[in-house]
């Protein structure tokens, strides 16, 4: 009687009900505006139309997304492309090196900030001042690249917690600090810096063109199931685009994930970002999801120098256009804010 009414069921719909695809996705970094990139194709269906059931995770740096993925705790994330070169580099003989598939932030967020007082204003003022950063800190690590593009002097390293970063900067432990600029320069303001009294170097106006995150899968999944990950580009396309037509609705993904974000701060972060690394004028040019090959093979030399990797970086091994949506799909990009 029951295998009767459920033929009943298929005959009358004429459509046998699928199982979707589990993938299992881990950002960055907290859930703060630009995780709105990703929450909105969850919220608004976009993943499950896709066949896919998409879980969506906070990280704790694009380091250990990186190596997560890598070691299939999860299929996909969202990693800073840098750390991906250094994870293969320095891990040749893994077994599951992770591929970047779409490129999100075109440009490096990542930046020198001072204050106004410190009588820092341009690269060459850094020279023989003390600066302050996580050791992981995706600038740190890649500020020999910024030195020697504006062939800066030595400089002195303080080390501390990411809580710390914004407050010995306000106390004056150190003249400057590395991180990305769209979360270092909130921090300081809600520590009650002025705005006009902050000094931002982004990395990308000052002759420093790395590539910044992108997304991530596993090389297991990209073989064994490489329409999933198709699957999963488009309907973040989808939703991305739509975040960037009104950011500050897109935050209401954010809060559904997080309740004590501080939302007015995390529209303006999610607008920054996208304004500074995601419709970047670099990423204008090369259209959204792509890279340019010659720029990212530089970036790749750069990485094994300022890294110093046990081997040098593979650039064909980290990055595959193949799984791209196409080009008239992935053109998302919103006019340029006047």
């Amino acid at each position: 009687m029951g295998a009767t009414l459920a033929a009943t069921l298929v005959c009358s719909t004429g459509v046998m009900a699928q199982a979707s695809t589990p993938l299992k996705f881990q950002l960055d970094w907290r859930f703060e505006g630009p995780a709105a990139l990703f929450l909105a194709s969850s919220a608004k269906g976009y993943y499950k139309a896709a066949g896919l059931d998409v879980t969506i995770d906070a990280g704790t740096g694009s380091s250990g997304t990186v190596t997560r993925v890598a070691s299939g705790a999860y299929d996909m994330g969202f990693a800073d492309v840098a750390a991906l070169m250094e994870f293969h580099a320095n891990n040749p003989d893994a077994p599951n090196k992770p591929v970047a598939v779409m490129m999100v932030y075109n440009n490096t967020p990542a930046a020198v900030l001072a204050l106004k007082s410190s009588k820092i204003s341009k690269p060459a003022d850094l020279a023989g001042k003390k600066l302050g950063a996580p050791s992981f800190d995706a600038g740190r690590k890649a500020f020999p690249i910024f030195a020697k593009a504006n062939n800066l002097g030595t400089v002195q390293w303080t080390t501390m917690d990411p809580p710390l970063r914004e407050t010995m900067l306000v106390r004056g432990d150190v003249d400057a600090i590395t991180g990305f600029s769209f979360t270092s320069l909130l921090n300081l303001e809600a520590r009650g810096v002025k705005t006009e009294d902050i000094v931002v170097l982004p990395f990308a106006s000052h002759g420093v063109k790395l590539y910044g995150n992108a997304i991530i899968a596993s090389p297991k999944l990209i073989k064994e199931n490489p329409q999933a990950v198709k699957a999963f580009l488009t309907a973040f396309t989808k939703g991305a685009k739509e975040v960037m037509v009104n950011p500050d609705e897109a935050i209401t993904y954010v809060k559904a994930r997080d309740g004590i974000i501080n939302v007015d701060l995390e529209k303006r972060r999610l607008r920054m970002a996208i304004d500074a690394v995601v419709a970047s004028p670099d990423a204008r040019a090369e259209g959204f999801g792509a890279v340019n090959p010659g720029r990212l093979s530089l970036m790749a030399s750069q990485v094994s120098d300022a890294f110093a990797t046990k081997t040098r970086v593979n650039v064909g091994a980290i990055w595959t256009d193949a799984l791209l949506p196409s080009a008239a799909d992935r053109n998302i990009l919103p006019a340029p804010r006047k």
